[in-house]
């Protein structure tokens, strides 16, 4: 059973802030040139999926720095509001995700590997995803695990994000890249929550081996027969 810590006050609340100032960089500097600024960089049309796709996350990563701005504003009951409206949105988050990684593998996208192969990736945010906010929210009353569980969901998507900098060791080994600068994102905040308290929380402990088990678990799923089968089944 997850127990809840003591937390110091003053400072009980940098870590969400920060979590939520750089999922909220990432995203915008990942996707500048082909979503945010796109008309300055001459990035091809995106279609209407994926315009929907782009604004359905912007608003997730943009709930999300609000609802922390709310908790550290001590505005408890217009969090827990918002919410409601958050907890909905999620779902239409693994709608529109799930959705724009399918029909995206139909057409053929993808940074290297095969399509059916590669759908492993998006498919997988989105189970990660899931899990951990419909997690979160049935914690919602133990707000140290909700708390955490909520960052690693928000910060666990990051790697799309990541895959889009145009740097080149990350244009250069996608998208093994993009998981590794997730996974160091996450395994950060894990270091400085449990330095700062001496102890790791049981939510960033299995939150955070969920995230990093599930890179290796989609390597060895991906390209297998099942897989195979399962993502042409998808498609068609």
């Amino acid at each position: 059973m997850i127990t809840e810590q003591k937390i110091k006050p003053g400072d009980e609340h940098l870590l969400y802030r920060w979590g939520a100032a750089v999922a909220i960089l990432v995203m915008l500097v990942g996707f500048s040139r082909t979503f945010y600024l796109k008309a300055f960089f001459g990035t091809p049309i995106l279609t209407p999926l994926v315009l929907l796709h782009g604004v359905v996350m912007t608003v997730w990563f943009a709930l999300y720095g609000v609802q922390t701005w709310l908790v550290s504003s001590h505005r408890i009951q217009i969090h827990r509001r918002l919410g409601i409206f958050g907890a909905l949105w999620a779902v239409v988050v693994l709608v529109v995700g799930t959705t724009t990684g399918i029909v995206g593998a139909k057409l053929g996208h993808s940074p290297g590997p095969p399509p059916l192969v590669f759908l492993v990736v998006p498919l997988g945010d989105m189970f990660v995803f899931g899990v951990l906010v419909i997690t979160g929210l049935g914690l919602r009353n133990q707000r140290e695990s909700h708390r955490r569980l909520m960052l690693l969901a928000t910060v666990g998507i990051l790697n799309a994000a990541f895959a889009r900098i145009q740097l080149g060791f990350i244009r250069n080994h996608l998208p093994m890249a993009a998981f590794m600068l997730t996974n160091a994102t996450v395994l950060a905040f894990i270091a400085y929550d449990t330095f700062k308290h001496r102890r790791l929380h049981p939510a960033f402990g299995w939150g955070g081996l969920f995230i990093l088990a599930s890179l290796p678990l989609r390597i060895m799923l991906a390209g297998t027969g099942a897989w195979m089968q399962f993502a042409t089944w998808l498609v068609k």
